[in-house]
């Protein structure tokens, strides 16, 4: 393999002499290396293209925002990924997939789990900064490199067609959560609302918006964010629900003991306030009354996509061991109803925010 990437780098005009080759194991989508050439490191990925089919799609998005965030923006670090001497930047190596090169930012490192309210409010801010500058440029212009990636609607129904023709064994375990899941589906018929109201904006969205997809400095404060594989024209519920499910619990849906699960006020307050300081002018007072179901949203929406996939016996996430999938949809169960339970506190802090 590792001549297939001294190969790739070449491809990129970097010195296969020169250079030292080193995995980065925190990408859970594309295979990821950092690479050392004389005084410069770069970051070298093999995208994943069972996730993103075309490849080319996630590029031409990139170049699109590159070039308009060049012409109409100043002091904006933005990671535009490095060429290849044709101009391009990607390359297919045939049995080893299609390649792409980004500049590493010197003096910036990623966090893998977020720890601090501190943390979460200069994360916010970064997603919140990345669409509001790019809020002059037509969304309709990108490609949809995953199809229906935060569709409820679709979700909700590929759960009611588990119910019919799924694992009938699975279908009688998981009968108490099935059960939830159903009494919760206000949840999608709230998303239909949104859909079709004119004050909820299909904007430039990140759509994954874990801690790590951002950019830190030396004193843990936001640089940019990063990995925009998933970039495509979305709502503000599917950036801030993301955080919402990742930053407010102090552990990860993959999570066995649920007596962990909680949910933190002060992290909650730390994304509303981290959005809003970038995004308030931006949003429509309809809008900014939906803090709170956008971590309604995400929330629900996975707990959907883990049980739906339990009962279609794995064949989407693949499971490593016997019931992943049913322990990741109960935690993130538990993670929704503790959500609920906290509604009035939760909605007190958007009001003072």
């Amino acid at each position: 393999m590792m001549m297939q990437l001294e190969t790739v780098l070449k491809e990129f005009g970097l010195d296969k002499n020169r250079v030292n080759i080193a995995p980065i194991d925190n990408g859970l989508i594309n295979h990821t290396w950092k690479v050392g050439c004389g005084d410069q490191y770069f970051i070298l990925q093999r995208v994943n293209t069972s996730v993103f089919q075309q490849p080319e799609d996630i590029a031409y998005n990139i170049s699109e925002i590159s070039n308009f965030l060049q012409h109409n923006t100043s002091g904006y670090t933005f990671v535009s990924p490095v060429k290849t001497f044709d101009g391009g930047s990607l390359i297919y190596i045939n049995d080893q997939g299609y390649f792409r090169v980004f500049p590493f930012v010197k003096g910036s490192h990623t966090i893998k789990i977020v720890q601090t309210p501190e943390q979460a409010t200069e994360a916010a801010k970064q997603f919140g900064r990345f669409t509001r500058l790019l809020k002059g440029f037509d969304c309709s212009k990108l490609k949809i490199t995953i199809p229906d990636f935060h569709n409820l609607s679709l979700r909700y129904k590929q759960f009611t067609e588990a119910l019919k023709t799924g694992n009938s064994d699975r279908i009688k375990e998981a009968s108490s959560l099935i059960e939830k899941l159903k009494d919760w589906s206000f949840i999608v018929d709230e998303y239909k609302s949104i859909k079709n109201d004119s004050e909820f904006k299909l904007r430039v969205t990140h759509h994954d918006t874990k801690i790590s997809n951002v950019l830190f400095d030396n004193d843990d404060k936001g640089i940019c964010v990063i990995d925009l594989d998933t970039v495509m024209p979305g709502y503000f519920i599917s950036d801030v629900g993301d955080m919402m499910r990742t930053y407010l619990c102090p552990v990860s849906e993959e999570e066995q003991d649920v007596s962990k699960i909680e949910i933190r006020p002060a992290f909650y307050k730390a994304i509303v306030e981290g959005y809003l300081s970038a995004m308030k002018e931006v949003l429509t007072e309809k809008e900014k009354g939906c803090f709170f179901y956008a971590g309604l949203f995400m929330i629900y929406m996975q707990a959907l996509r883990f049980l739906t996939d339990y009962l279609n016996d794995d064949k989407y996430y693949g499971a490593a061991y016997a019931g992943q999938n049913l322990t990741r949809a109960s935690n993130q169960i538990v993670l929704l109803q503790k959500f609920i339970e906290a509604k009035s506190e939760l909605q007190n802090i958007e009001m003072n925010s």
